[in-house]
């Protein structure tokens, strides 16, 4: 894939359904009891290896030409798979479905692709093992094979690092466990997992204290269908914000973005650098606060000094930090991250890719071993490893509307994992 300058980015954009909603989304419907319509249900590859997941435990899920239909099966009505469940790319699908195939009463199966298969499992794998299931890995790494158990035994879980999907994880193996069971989140993560339960009448209790927030939900907890409308995703929206947000005169118009606060940090950090970004219409729907979004384009490269990124922060950005490291070569005082050691072991190393990407087009930069910082640079067109991974193919695709000639991503349809129409959106709203 090819990619040249732009001058300016203007329009409306429909985007696509968020993921990470998405993927729970289709997950607690199959767990619910009776038919849920899912609207604007994620186009990625990721939701969709969570759906035919699913389908291989017998939950019968169809698209009708308007909708994902659901038909609930309960927590206890998934069957026996007849071969092992691939989760293709998606860590998300393989750290949800372990919490949901825990408490089930046979074995299955969890693999993935070359790229799934290297990443870290054991943080799922061990307070899963603690509630009573039994799980073989090789070295912490998928295939995962799980021998479930039901009931477990509840737990009172303290991660070890923040993580909405292990805390998600450890949720929904509470769900088919004897008791309540706790997750302690000293630093919030993303709470779509509480938000969609309490939407299909699982009750999740909060407990504040000077540690943090515990969750408890009950194993005795029923969640009923319910239809579900999931916003627009706003992680697939920073791509687009920060394009328009660093050519002079680009105006670009996003209807129905999920804002919830544990995911809008991004959005945050682009106003605090003078970014003109417009939330209006502020609403709930499906229990999930959603907003249109309107931004608007300047070459001014936003405030004169550093912008540091760390602690907390880094938790409610991890996704959009590549992103946000091409915004930070157009940025006057450029950008340091720091404390995102998680960007190693995502899809690809995201900070290595990070920094060799930007060094090819020209950017100084400076690589630690948690993080980057990168000054505001002049880049130039250059040719681009993905890595096989979406965000880094989308992110540099950006990064060469910026650029001075012609940029090329290898890997580019990578970007099918989040995103498939990516680039024929960027190619529409590009002048």
């Amino acid at each position: 894939m090819k990619i040249s300058s732009a001058v300016t980015v203007r329009g409306d954009l429909i985007l696509p359904g968020d993921k990470s909603i998405s993927h729970r989304a289709a997950i607690f419907s199959a767990l619910a009891e009776g038919r849920t319509r899912i609207s604007n249900f994620g186009t990625s590859a990721d939701c969709a290896a969570t759906v035919r997941c699913l389908q291989g435990l017998g939950v019968n899920i169809v698209w009708d030409g308007t909708g994902l239909l659901v038909n609930g099966v309960g927590k206890r009505g998934l069957r026996p798979p007849g071969g092992d469940l691939d989760c293709e790319n998606s860590g998300t699908t393989m750290r949800l479905m372990a919490g949901v195939l825990a408490g089930q009463d046979f074995e299955s199966v969890l693999t993935g692709d070359e790229s799934l298969q290297k990443r870290p499992m054991k943080r799922v794998i061990d307070p899963l093992v603690s509630m009573g299931a039994a799980i073989g890995s090789k070295d912490g790494r998928a295939p995962l094979s799980i021998k479930g158990k039901s009931p477990l035994k509840a737990i009172n879980y303290e991660p070890s690092a923040a993580s909405a999907q292990l805390k998600s994880c450890v949720l929904l193996a509470g769900l088919n466990a004897e008791g309540e069971t706790s997750v302690l989140e000293k630093t919030q993560t993303r709470d779509h997992t509480e938000r969609m339960f309490k939407w299909l009448g699982v009750d999740v209790r909060e407990e504040k204290s000077d540690e943090g927030v515990r969750l408890f939900v009950s194993g005795d907890a029923k969640l009923t269908a319910r239809d579900i409308f999931v916003p627009s995703d706003l992680s697939s929206a920073a791509f687009f914000i920060v394009a328009a947000a660093f050519l002079d005169g680009s105006e670009l118009s996003m209807p129905n973005v999920g804002f919830n606060p544990s995911r809008k940090a991004v959005v945050d950090v682009l106003k605090g650098l003078g970014i003109d970004i417009t939330a209006s219409n502020k609403r709930e729907v499906c229990n999930e606060p959603v907003a249109d979004l309107t931004v608007k384009g300047s070459d001014g490269g936003g405030k004169s000094d550093l912008t540091v990124l760390s602690g907390e922060v880094i938790a409610n950005l991890i996704d959009e930090i590549p992103i946000l490291a091409v915004a930070g070569s157009q940025m006057k005082g450029g950008l340091e991250v720091r404390d995102a050691r998680e960007l190693r072991i995502k899809e690809s190393d995201r900070i290595d890719a990070i920094v060799e990407n930007l060094r090819r087009m020209g950017a100084s930069i400076e690589e630690f071993d948690d993080g980057f910082r990168v000054e505001r640079s002049h880049l130039k067109g250059a040719v681009i490893d993905s890595f096989g991974d979406h965000r880094i193919a989308m992110s540099f695709a950006v990064a060469g509307l910026f650029a001075e000639g012609e940029t090329e991503i290898i890997g580019a349809e990578s970007a099918a994992v989040s995103f498939p129409a990516f680039f024929d959106e960027i190619a529409r709203v590009i002048y």
